[in-house]
């Protein structure tokens, strides 16, 4: 291990596990768009939005 501190981090820290956040709501909500074939523009991605998804989809003739 070597030690690299970050001279902008608290005591030298680093960030680590942020970046890996980054992603984590579009791959959500593009899994939920793929099962209901609908998509959801708004977070958060609730139980009331993805019926409301859900719906929109039954109301459009779609299965899913």
């Amino acid at each position: 291990i070597v030690e690299d501190p970050e001279p902008t981090g608290p005591f030298g820290a680093k960030g680590v596990g942020e970046p890996a956040l980054i992603p984590t709501a579009p791959a959500v909500l593009n899994a939920i768009a793929d099962a209901l074939g609908e998509r959801i523009y708004h977070l958060p991605a609730n139980l009331e939005r993805v019926q409301e998804a859900a719906r929109r989809r039954s109301q459009k003739g779609g299965k899913g």
